[in-house]
């Protein structure tokens, strides 16, 4: 009796020691509810020709990667690009956002969609779309929303912040994230200033407040999220939406909510600052950053999304 105890004993303890040996068994990955296990032929909305086509999804997303990052930047920033991509096709498509609007999965309105323009498509594209195949961003068995910007100035932002987005929690957004992109983007980037009319001004706050903000004096930015972006903004009697208002006033003009002045002068709203878009999500120039610095592109997409799994669909 007592050898059977010691054997138990010792059998217990190799299973312990086995299992600290091993680690946390993490849990396993959450399917999502009606994701396809075949590459999907999508449709899509030409809007240049007017037309709608049928393609394959990865076909497709080269296009996409082509258009919205430089393909001659290194390939795990392009493959990362190509995984947010494939996540926000498929999230989109489950949405039938698209489908609303055209009757199609997808739409070359970048306003609607993504950038689309296969006449970029370069070999180093076609490797990177390739190489992560299937791959897609998901949160809890969902897609995560593929949220990126093209340079962040360096610290990223929550949806609430930079894209005034309230519709539902975005968790697995990293706010917060220092990449260094001001180090190696362009110096548009770095600094920008603006001069926009204020009767322009002026137009931009009436439609999307309803409220006239009469005759325009001074600006003041009266509200910073923890990023440092403005997220509102007075102007004259008005105090907007700072996203709501880059928006309205022109997103290529006003280049993001890093606004480190704004004044009034000589009939014009005077804003500068740095960074290119809302910040949210991935950064472009941080994800060229951190791929020259060998970061794979699963490592870029977890160092701006958290706790969130990267799924393979289909081979």
């Amino acid at each position: 009796m007592r050898i059977i105890k010691i054997a138990l004993v010792a059998l217990i303890l190799t299973g312990l020691v086995w299992g600290c040996a091993r680690g946390p068994q993490r849990k396993p990955v959450e399917p999502v509810p009606g994701a396809p296990d075949r590459e999907p032929t999508i449709s899509l909305y030409v809007k240049e020709q007017g037309i709608k086509k049928n393609i394959k999804l990865e076909e497709y997303l080269a296009g996409v990667v082509a258009a919205e990052m430089e393909p001659s930047w290194p390939k795990n920033a392009l493959s990362a690009q190509a995984i947010l991509a494939r996540t926000f096709t498929m999230e989109n498509i489950q949405a039938g956002r698209v489908k609303k609007l055209h009757g199609t999965d997808a739409s070359t309105d970048v306003e609607e969609f993504q950038a689309y323009d296969p006449s970029r498509i370069n070999d180093k594209v076609r490797q990177a779309v390739a190489s992560t195949r299937g791959q897609v961003i998901t949160y809890r068995g969902d897609y995560v929303k593929g949220w990126f910007s093209a340079c962040d100035g360096g610290i990223s932002a929550t949806a609430q912040e930079g894209l005034a987005y309230t519709k539902e929690p975005t968790p697995y957004i990293k706010a917060g994230a220092r990449d260094g992109c001001p180090a190696i983007t362009v110096p548009e980037n770095q600094h920008w200033r603006v001069e926009l009319p204020l009767e322009q001004v002026r137009a931009a706050v009436q439609k999307i407040s309803g409220t006239d903000p009469g005759s325009i004096n001074a600006v003041d930015i009266a509200e910073r999220g923890p990023s440092g972006r403005a997220t509102k903004i007075k102007i004259g009697s008005a105090t907007v939406s700072g996203p709501d208002l880059r928006l309205a006033l022109g997103s290529d003009k006003v280049r993001s909510m890093l606004i480190s002045s704004a004044r009034v002068q000589d009939n014009n709203l005077v804003l500068e600052g740095k960074g290119y878009g809302h910040g949210v999500g991935l950064c472009q120039w941080g994800a060229k950053k951190l791929a020259s610095e060998g970061k794979s592109p699963q490592e870029i997409i977890k160092f701006y999304y958290r706790d969130v799994d990267i799924q393979k669909l289909w081979d």
